[in-house]
């Protein structure tokens, strides 16, 4: 048995995934707001 005949579909069934995963996370709204995470470390919230 040749071992393109595990790789190949197992690499399908990844990239599959991957693909699925990256459709959820932008319908879920992942990606709609980048730049406040990164703003947000800049203010001190000091009492």
């Amino acid at each position: 048995m040749s071992v393109l005949y595990v790789v190949v579909p197992l690499a399908i069934v990844l990239a599959a995934a991957a693909v699925w995963g990256f459709i959820w996370a932008t319908r879920q709204g992942q990606y709609d707001d980048l730049d406040t995470p990164a703003h947000r470390m800049l203010h001190d919230d000091e009492d």
